[in-house]
Order: structure tokens, then sequence, then C-alpha cells
């Protein structure tokens, strides 16, 4: 066969063989844990949370309930980070929560005097004066939405007809949840403030536990390898040390890794002929602030 007639040829094949090799496939989502897909509320879009903050305990669950509040009423366990909504039948829903440094400054009852939908916050005088840092670029407020530290929905506690400062609140900041932060009250997920809100109404008696409440109730607690609070049990001992020898070896190989990388650069650098100094880095990503409430703050 000829050149020309093999090239004809050939030409004429390829919309054959593109057919052979099939559609390719689309990506796959990732996966959705139920009760945390994506909510369109009103002019908003929550996205789902991602499956990794889902792990067993820290999701919304219905669980036994241990101790004798009555039904109706939450409680809040700063020290185990549960929230729960106290149901018939020695039942409640159980919540995992983010605790900030104010959620710790409030112990025993108030109830529910104010709830707020996609709630605008504006940081104090003294918050500004203090952290400017974090809070001057929002002295003039922050209306409801997406980037609101006080997430889809607020309640505000009161105690004796006056605002306590003490938030059970929403979070975009899905990361969070089950630790403890440096600012803020208490945070949700904002599916799970959204839950709760439409669970509980104002003048709802909220209990926040004494730390002795919560170990005579919960059992004692302790960090895991990544800061997780689990029951302070001896599998959970063992497993946090062979998970920390994990980490630990893990960390090496990441430094081993980066080493090499950056050996690979600086020699590339000096093929090119870039002094060492010049031969840029990779760039990082830039770091996120998230701003945190305060017990001292004022929302719409």
């Amino acid at each position: 066969m000829s050149p020309v007639l093999a090239r004809i040829f050939a030409i004429l094949a390829l919309p054959l063989l593109a057919a052979c090799a099939g559609t390719p496939k689309a990506p796959e989502a990732p996966p959705v844990v139920p009760g945390y897909e994506g909510i369109q509320d009103g002019e908003f879009f929550i996205e789902p949370v991602p499956a990794q903050y889902l792990y067993e305990g820290n999701r919304r669950e219905e669980v036994a309930y241990a101790g004798d509040d009555q039904p109706g009423t939450i409680v809040v366990d700063t020290y185990s980070r549960k929230l729960y909504l106290v149901m018939e039948g020695g039942r409640a829903m159980r919540y995992p929560i983010a605790v900030g440094r104010e959620g710790l400054s409030f112990r025993g009852t108030g109830v529910i005097g104010r709830k707020a939908e996609w709630p605008a916050w504006q940081p104090t005088a003294n918050m500004v004066r203090t952290r400017p840092d974090l809070y001057a670029a929002y002295a003039g407020g922050l209306p409801g939405g997406l980037t609101n530290p006080l997430g889809a929905r607020a309640l505000y506690l009161y105690r004796g007809g006056r605002d306590t400062m003490f938030r059970i609140h929403g979070t975009a900041d899905a990361a969070s949840i089950g630790y403890a932060t440096s600012a803020g009250c208490i945070r949700l997920f904002n599916q799970d403030a959204i839950d709760l809100y439409s669970r509980a109404d104002n003048g709802t008696r909220v209990k926040v536990r004494t730390e002795a409440e919560s170990l005579a109730i919960e059992g004692p607690q302790m960090s895991d390898a990544y800061g997780r609070l689990v029951s302070s049990t001896p599998e959970n001992i063992s497993k946090k040390e062979r998970d920390l020898e994990q980490i630990a070896r893990q960390a090496e190989r990441d430094r081993e890794a980066a080493a090499k990388a950056d050996k690979q650069r600086l020699a590339a650098c000096a093929r090119r002929g870039i002094d060492p100094a010049d031969c840029a880095r990779p760039q990082l990503p830039a770091d996120v602030v998230t701003v945190g409430t305060s017990d001292s703050f004022t929302s719409g």
C-alpha cells in the first residue's frame, strides 16, 4: 500500500477508534452523609459537611440519655463536647459541638430568650481594641451569611431576663466541630444548628453541666492522637500510642520527601544557572483566618 493510501485509511479510521475508546468517566462526587447534605436555605447554599469530619460520635444521633433532665431541656457538656436535646422515654438527640473559650465561662441554667436565622454579628469595642488584627475589619458589623461566624442559626441564652452573651450557633468551619477552639461559644455544624433551631422554642430550658456532672454521666475523657475527645479507656490509651507512632513515621516520611523535592528544585535551578538564593520555592496556600465569636459581642 502506498504511503498516500495508508494515510487516507488512517484518517478514515480515527472516528472508529474514538468510538471504541468510550466516554471518559466523570470524577466521582465525594460521599455525602445522610443528614449533612447540601441545603438551600433561603438565599444561601450550605455545602455538605465532608464525610471526614463526621466520624463516629461526631455527628447528630438519637441516643439513650442517662441524665435526669426533663424532656425538652437542652444540656450542654463542654467537657465531652456534646449537646443533648432531651426527649421522652430516656432518649436524647445528641449533637457534636466545638467549645470556644467563651463557652467555658457559663455554668448553670438559663433559657433560650431569642432565636435568629442567619444572624448578624458585631465585635465590641473591647474586642477591636485587644485584637485589631482579627476584629478591626469587622468593627462596623457583619451581616448574616456564609462568612458570618454565627452561621445559619443562633440561640441566645438568657438568665433573669438578661442576655448572658452565651450563644449556641452554627458555623461554616466544619473542621472545628469536636474540638476546643480559641474563640467563640458553642458551635455546631450548620445542618445541626438548623435541626436544633427547629426543635427548640423560645423559653426552652438550657443547662450547662459542671465538670463533676460531666464526669459522673459521661465518664472520664481523653484526647486521642488527633485531638478528638474519646472515653478514657485502656483500649483508647493503647490506640493513641499506636496512632502517635504512625503519625511520627508519616511525619518522617514527609520530611524525607520534602528534602528530596528541595534537592531536586535546587538541582533544576543549578542546571539553568539560577543562584540558590533566587531559586523560587513552591507557592503555599495563604492562611485562612476564622473570626471567632466572643462572650461580649452584639448580634442581631
